[in-house]
């Protein structure tokens, strides 16, 4: 079933993204807000497909929020407020040139739907169970964010990789991590459906990156002292496919999901 539901949803994904070309040289219209946008799958880059698709400088005409990662897996993606941000492997953190291109990424325009202030969570697991409570249904699609102080989070960003590229599970083997107490920021994301295994993420999926946009990257555990949770339910889904490039050759289908979980949440020890 999840292979199948894969297939089905690629070719929805070709379908959408042949007029790529002139939806990307025009801004996003008003009536698309409510539409979840997403660039290429996940199970493209735990096959190493680590070329770029589109400009960060496009993917904003498309939403104002979202995570993804860039060309040659060159660090993690933050979009909050308009501004994409690239937090690399040493650490750093700096506005990506509009020119930089993701190979994945998921952006809407966040217009919440639901509001929660004064949360607090200790760990991953307790954030989850907060918000697992909370959403209307997990057959739909949700974007996070979430501001407020952090009395700790764990961050993780990949180093820039060579050709010929290693999988996924291997080039975050020597990743940059590093957990930060007490610091105030926002975490971005998504929560997703199971279904969609394969296309993205299923379950909670955040970046951060701090209010003095120093600190950042793919949120591996963390704790909220007391922040604000914003949710934005978003009913429509549209995927741009790379047409050229690594994706092409792929072989996509497989069942990753030992690989993604790997990857998403690393042992820290």
């Amino acid at each position: 079933m999840r292979n199948s539901f894969l297939v089905a949803a690629l070719v929805v994904g070709i379908l959408l993204g042949a007029g790529s070309a002139s939806l990307l040289s025009s801004p996003a219209l008003p009536q698309d807000r409510e539409v979840f946008y997403q660039v290429s799958a996940i199970d493209a880059l735990l096959e190493s497909v680590y070329d770029g698709v589109i400009p960060v400088g496009d993917l904003i005409r498309y939403g104002d929020t979202g995570i993804g990662t860039f060309d040659s897996l060159d660090g993690e993606l933050i979009l909050v407020d308009g501004i994409v941000y690239q937090a690399r492997g040493d650490g750093t953190v700096r506005i990506a040139p509009s020119d930089l291109l993701t190979p994945l990424a998921m952006t809407t325009f966040f217009d919440p739907d639901r509001t929660l202030t004064g949360a607090s969570t200790s760990g991953y697991a307790g954030f989850e169970n907060l918000l697992d409570a909370e959403v209307r249904s997990g057959n739909l699609i949700y974007m996070i964010r979430i501001d407020g102080s952090f009395s700790s989070v764990t961050v993780r960003a990949p180093h820039r990789q060579e050709r010929p590229y290693p999988r996924l599970v291997d080039a975050l083997a020597d990743q940059y991590i590093a957990t930060h107490t007490n610091v105030s920021g926002t975490a971005v994301g998504t929560l997703l459906p199971e279904y969609m295994g394969g296309l993205n993420v299923p379950g909670y999926h955040l970046h951060f990156i701090s209010d003095d946009r120093t600190i950042g990257g793919h949120i591996v555990d963390f704790s909220l002292e007391n922040g604000t949770i914003f949710l934005d339910e978003t009913p429509r889904f549209m995927m741009l496919l790379p047409s050229e490039g690594g994706f092409i050759e792929a072989k996509l289908g497989r069942d990753l999901s030992h690989e993604l979980t790997a990857v998403e949440r690393p042992v820290t020890g």
